[in-house]
This record gives C-alpha cells, sequence and structure tokens, in this order.
C-alpha cells in the first residue's frame, strides 16, 4: 500500500487547481470562508459551472457522461474543491440518486434524469426519515399503493435537508405488510410539483430553514418512476446509504475547517494558550488518521482489492470531528460566539467594520459560530445514527 501521489497524480491536482481557481466566483468562496450563509442560487451557480464542465456528477463513470476518474482523482478534485472554497455540492442528486439510477434503473430512467442531475439543473431532495422512522429505515410507513399504471403514496417524511429548492424527491415506500418489513419497502422517485406534495419548514434553533416535512396526500406517481424491482427498495437504500456515509465524512472540509479553527484562534488571541493550543494539535492528529484511513480506502480500490467495508468507520469519526472543530471555534471565540445576528452580519455591521470592533456582536469572524455549533450537532445523527454505526462496524469490520 502506497499512500504517496504519483507524478501524474500531482499534475493532475495542480490542473484541478488552477481550473477551480479561475471558475469558482470570489463571492461564494468568500461566503465559504467565512461560514456565511448560502442560498439556492449560489449551490446552483456552482453545480452549473461545474456541469458545463462534465464535473458536477465526479463520481461518475464515462459510460454515464462522468470523467471516468479513479478513486485517487475524485480524492484530489473533492479536496482542492475544498480549499478553495467551493459550497459542498448538495449531494442528494449526483452522489446519492445518481448512482443508483445508474446500477438499478432502467435505461429510459437513466436517459431521463442523469442529464438534468449532471447539468445542476435539476435539485433531489431525500425522502427516507419519518416520524418515528429515523434509524431505524426499515419501520417507514409512508404507503404506496399499486393502481394500474401508478401508484397513489400517502404519508409523511421528516428532516428533508434543503427540501424546499426541490424539483424531484427519491423515496422508500411502503408497498407491501405482510412479511420482513425490510422486503416490503421499494424505492420512488417522485415530482415535488404534484398535486398533493406539500413541503412545510423546520426552522432551526438559529433561524434557519435547512429542514422540512414533506406530506404525500394522494399522490399519484407513474409507476415507470419505479427504480429496480418492487418491494426490492431495502437493497437499494443500502447501497446508497454506503455512498452518503462515506461522504458524510468529508475529511477535505474537515482540513479545510482547521485552518479557518486556527485563524479564529490566533484573532482571539487562545493560540498562545498551551492547553488550547494542545486541543488543536489533538483535532489536527485525528484529521490526519482519518485521511490516512481515506487514502488507505483509495489505496485498495485503486489496485482493485477488495477494502473493508468502513463506510460506518468513515461516518463516525468524520462526524466527530465536525463536531469538535465547530466546538473549538465556539471555546476561541468565548462569549462573542453566543449572539447570532444574521441580518446585520450580512448588511456589513458585524465586528471590526464599525465602531472601531466594539460592535456588540463580536470581530465578524465571531459572528456565525452559534449557528456553525448548533447545526453540527445534528453529524453524529443523520446518515445513521453513530451509535447504530457502531453496531454495523462490530459486526462487518470486526467480526
Amino acid at each position: 500500500m502506497d499512500l504517496n501521489f504519483t507524478p501524474d497524480e500531482l499534475a493532475f491536482r495542480a490542473d484541478i487547481r488552477a481550473w477551480v481557481r479561475a471558475n469558482l466566483p470570489e463571492d461564494i468562496s468568500s461566503k465559504v470562508h467565512a461560514a456565511q450563509r448560502l442560498d439556492k442560487s449560489d449551490m446552483q451557480r456552482w453545480a452549473k459551472i461545474l456541469g458545463r464542465q462534465g464535473w458536477h456528477g465526479w463520481a461518475w463513470p464515462k459510460a454515464f457522461g462522468g470523467p471516468g476518474w479513479n478513486a485517487v482523482q475524485r480524492h484530489l478534485f473533492e479536496e482542492e474543491c475544498a480549499l478553495a472554497g467551493a459550497p459542498r455540492v448538495a449531494p442528494f442528486g449526483p452522489v446519492m440518486v445518481a448512482p443508483v439510477i445508474m446500477a438499478f434503473g432502467t435505461p429510459e430512467q437513466q436517459q431521463r434524469f442523469l442529464p438534468g442531475i449532471m447539468s445542476g439543473e435539476v435539485w433531489w431532495s431525500q425522502g427516507y426519515s419519518e416520524p418515528g422512522s429515523g434509524s431505524d429505515l426499515a419501520s417507514v410507513k409512508t404507503r404506496a399503493e399499486r393502481q394500474g399504471d401508478r401508484y397513489i403514496v400517502n404519508g409523511q417524511k421528516t428532516w428533508t435537508t434543503l427540501g424546499q429548492y426541490g424539483d424531484w424527491i427519491f423515496c422508500l415506500v411502503r408497498t407491501d405488510t405482510s412479511g420482513k418489513p425490510q422486503t416490503g419497502i421499494s424505492f420512488l422517485l417522485i415530482d415535488m410539483k404534484s398535486p398533493g406534495v406539500t413541503v412545510r419548514p423546520i426552522i432551526m434553533l438559529d433561524g434557519e430553514h435547512e429542514v422540512n416535512e414533506v406530506f404525500f396526500d394522494n399522490v399519484e406517481v407513474p409507476a415507470e418512476n419505479l427504480v429496480g424491482e418492487e418491494n426490492k427498495g431495502w437493497t437499494y437504500a443500502k447501497y446508497l446509504l454506503a455512498h452518503e456515509r462515506t461522504n458524510i465524512a468529508d475529511v477535505n472540509r474537515a482540513k479545510r475547517e482547521l485552518e479557518r479553527l486556527k485563524r479564529i484562534a490566533r484573532l482571539e488571541g487562545v493560540l498562545d494558550d498551551v492547553r488550547f493550543r494542545d486541543q488543536i494539535a489533538l483535532l489536527e492528529i485525528d484529521i490526519v488518521a482519518l485521511e490516512m484511513m481515506v487514502l488507505r480506502v483509495l489505496s485498495a480500490e485503486k489496485s482493485g482489492k477488495q477494502s473493508l467495508d468502513v463506510a460506518g468507520l468513515l461516518k463516525i469519526r468524520g462526524s466527530e470531528i465536525q463536531q469538535r472543530y465547530t466546538e473549538l471555534m465556539m471555546l476561541a471565540g468565548g462569549p462573542y460566539s453566543l449572539p447570532y445576528i444574521h441580518e446585520a452580519m450580512e448588511a456589513g455591521w458585524q465586528g471590526d467594520q464599525v465602531l472601531g470592533g466594539l460592535w456588540p456582536g463580536g470581530a465578524a469572524h465571531c459572528a456565525p459560530l452559534a449557528s456553525y455549533y448548533f447545526n453540527y450537532r445534528k453529524t453524529t445523527i443523520y446518515g445513521g445514527s453513530n451509535e447504530v454505526q457502531r453496531n454495523i462496524v462490530a459486526q462487518t469490520v470486526l467480526g
């Protein structure tokens, strides 16, 4: 196992870095580096830029219009985008549902749905969790009843991230109740503009509208929108979740946020505190260890060897690291981390820009920290809670 990049890989990295620098809008990267709110136009503008290059589906094979990069090239692309301050691509289309359509969809479904995902024109949402069915997805109750050439869908999904922007939603629905819970689930693609679909916002502690409830009231869905076989959706759901959990680890964003943490600590005058610097060092060691684990998986994939099924392990470590760097940022900012005055920040009234730095919200780099901290409490829960993931790792990896 060789964890060093080859000359060709380093040249590839240099090409990606140059392209990202030339094409990433500065106003978007500035928002990302400052952890300011990104709206749909910001995220979709970058998605469309990637789409015109054929890179919005950067992990796709050439057969489906992707660049056909190997595992290491995909990693380098993600790292350069993260370090440059590119928005994290909304994964629901290119990272989650697209691989399922490629692997289990019909040729007609592939031709119909994949181009819009690659171009960044079509926004997808994920319909998995329900009230009472989060980590235990096998207990989903949203019902899809076959009537001729269509399904009639009734039920509710919750925690639908950015569902207010969704054009389409991929859903786990119950099509059979006669056997084991896992055997009666199907994977359905639903147009969110269909009559009977209602999206209701869930407003979070920081005032953000990031997640939603989605209700289905006698929604008619063409039977041709069923992916794969009826009642085999659990198989497709597990396939998708492996992609999601690996994506959650996001070591590249962790490396970028580590530098932001150091910058905040320096500006707040706590970097000289030995105990605080020790905590930063411990975090950096864990990020390096996570990166080594990711490179180990990439090395195995590149050489054609079967790597360990470590998607759950990557999710556990990555999500815990994300929570730790938001905690340390809050500690560095101290009491100035507490206020979150979004309107003032966007209007340019926050921090050092006015009143000689005496604005009660503290310095500008402290303004988003409370929101950032609260938001990242979710990372150990979504994509399968870490408690459940530890059980899966114990069974599949440790034996």
